[in-house]
């Protein structure tokens, strides 16, 4: 895009290990990652981060080997000016809004539902928390809901439903075992098919997020990667979530997202429904170090 402001400087990342390209990285802006077409389709042709793909375009491949695209990776609103993103507005708030003297519910210390071991995870600087909570340990249905650390305490956002990994939920995730990771997990970067939404997160754009095919229940997988945010499950921060690097090895998966729902469960990602993707994007902001809480509502308990 055509600009009058002078160009930001940019960084070269090292060559992906999949390709001969090299990634530019422009903050603020989006990733440029240079990926062969062939790799990129024989990846979501093998499993695709929203279920299993039979229909791949090589020359709109998706970049991902999630798990949600994982066991392909094992083979090879904010408001602007402000400094503390805000979640979504509720139906409350627009009650407490019209009426002033309305009664609003204390706002909690602690982020609710979670237990000691779980809230011991999160880090001291976090100011933003998703919160995925399975309805259960192998169930691939789920909720999602956006809090907001203020000097009250955590202010809760909207509940938005979502699907999860097809099998359910486990503390000891592997390559293609259907279950999303049960953890918290930092937030640093975005991407997706289409153009940037105005996050405030590093976001790469491009075709190398299209995928094809069919979903577990038959359900077209088309858009999925429309927008996505990567969970810093077994990857490197500050790359773009099409990046296949696996600090922890191969065997652990990787390549789990948030990204846009397709009516179906996941291969180990969390999905949402287009337009709250969207309104979580724009939520999101780096500087107020956001991080997800994800897993079935006992385990979150512990």
């Amino acid at each position: 895009m055509a600009s009058s402001t002078p160009r930001p400087s940019q960084r070269r990342w090292p060559r992906a290990p999949f390709g001969t390209g090299a990634t530019t990285f422009t903050r603020p802006g989006a990733y440029r990652p240079v990926i062969p077409a062939a790799v990129l389709a024989l990846s979501v042709a093998l499993a695709g981060c929203a279920g299993t793909a039979t229909d791949v375009r090589p020359s709109h491949a998706s970049g991902p080997a999630a798990d949600g695209a994982g066991a392909a990776a094992a083979a090879a609103s904010a408001v602007p000016g402000t400094t503390q993103a805000r979640p979504p507005r509720t139906s409350a708030d627009h009650r407490a809004s019209a009426d002033p003297g309305a009664a609003t519910p204390p706002t909690p210390a602690r982020l609710p539902g979670l237990g000691p071991r779980t809230l011991a995870e999160i880090p001291a600087d976090a100011r933003q928390a998703v919160v995925v909570t399975g309805r259960g340990k192998n169930s691939s249905a789920s909720q999602v809901v956006l809090y907001r650390r203020t000097g009250a305490g955590w202010e809760a956002g909207a509940t938005w439903p979502a699907h999860n990994a097809l099998k359910g939920w486990t503390d000891d995730h592997r390559a293609g075992d259907l279950r999303s990771p049960i953890g918290v997990f930092t937030l640093t970067d975005a991407g997706g098919l289409l153009a940037d939404p105005g996050t405030k997160l590093p976001y790469d754009q491009g075709p190398a997020f299209t995928i094809g095919g069919t979903g577990f229940e038959g359900e077209p997988l088309a858009g999925s990667f429309d927008y996505v945010v990567a969970i810093n499950y077994n990857r490197k921060p500050g790359t773009s979530p099409l990046d296949w690097t696996r600090p922890q090895g191969a065997d652990k998966g990787g390549g789990i997202w948030l990204h846009v729902d397709h009516r179906g469960p996941t291969q180990g990602c969390v999905s949402l429904t287009k337009k709250h993707m969207k309104e979580l994007l724009l939520a999101l902001d780096p500087a107020q170090h956001p991080v997800i809480v994800m897993g079935d509502a006992a385990s979150l308990g512990r």
